[in-house]
């Protein structure tokens, strides 16, 4: 690249001093690079003598060659710079349903504020769907939960909570304090089907309790069942974050098991992060620890 702007800098002055001065290189050193250039391409570029240096018809044609090669440099350094800078990219991140609505959204809003000139796309996706779109090449990272460790997959945590039970406040269900299990297994539930999600844990504290849940209504998507809670047709069990926007229900912890969930953000172990991609990251981890 040196030699191509000393080439062109002579081509466009028709001067080695002049040439020189403008890129700030002694004459030696401008002769120097165009004579390596030349010996490279086995032509010679310039005709010179002791008063001048004339332009051959091969500078004539490769000018326009090193012209465009060098703008070529420019437009890449730039590109760099901006993805490095975060002016712009794209990031893309897959999250179960119920995380993307409930998480999110502000952190969405903080990053686009400082860095509107990056695309941010976010992939919902079931829980039996969310380990499989995170192999997707075109994703950067995944936040939501896993149900068993992944070998593929490393995890940063970005939440750990523990399961409360949410519904309408009622005489039966206030909200604002605890409740154990075999409390819960009185009342009507809406909860997603067996295999999804949380309703693993869900299980595994009904039997460590004794107690045989009262389930009206399953679904595929613990969104919907937030929604169904809403709508007063049962009592969800979520970790806190996913209800907290909730304004209509009210929430009670869940005692005798204690269940901890864990949501993270999970990424390809083979593949770095983008500049962009960890800026909202880390953006995203601010957000939830402010809440």
């Amino acid at each position: 690249m040196r030699q191509l702007r000393a080439f062109v800098a002579v081509y466009h002055t028709g001067s080695i001093s002049a040439a020189a001065q403008a890129l700030s290189l002694t004459q030696p050193a401008v002769t120097m690079l165009v004579r390596e250039l030349e010996a490279k391409l086995g032509i010679s570029l310039f005709d010179r003598s002791t008063r001048s240096i004339r332009r051959t018809d091969a500078a004539a044609r490769a000018i326009g060659y090193a012209q465009r090669a060098l703008a070529e440099m420019e437009g890449l350094s730039i590109s760099m710079s901006e993805l490095a800078g975060v002016h712009a990219g794209r990031v893309r991140v897959v999250a179960t349903a119920a995380v993307a609505q409930a998480m999110l959204p502000p952190a969405m809003r903080r990053f686009l504020d400082r860095h509107p000139g990056v695309s941010l796309e976010i992939e919902e996706v079931g829980p039996a769907e969310f380990v499989t779109a995170m192999e997707a090449s075109h994703i950067d990272f995944g936040v939501g939960t896993l149900e068993a460790p992944v070998p593929a997959l490393r995890a940063e945590v970005l939440i750990r909570e523990t399961l409360v039970a949410a519904a309408l406040p009622s005489a039966t269900f206030p909200g604002g304090g605890a409740m154990t299990w075999k409390q819960l297994g009185g009342l009507p539930m809406v909860t997603v089907r067996s295999g999804y999600g949380i309703r693993g844990s869900i299980e595994a504290a009904a039997r460590e309790a004794g107690v045989q849940l009262r389930i009206e209504h399953e679904v595929s998507l613990l969104s919907t069942a937030v929604a169904l809670a809403v709508n007063g047709l049962g009592v969800v069990v979520v970790p806190p974050s996913i209800v907290a926007q909730e304004a209509k229900l009210v929430t009670q912890r869940l005692m005798r098991p204690t269940i901890e969930r864990v949501i993270g953000a999970h990424f390809r172990r083979d593949r770095s992060l983008s500049p962009a991609a960890a800026s909202f990251l880390e953006v995203l981890k601010q957000t939830v620890r402010n809440g």
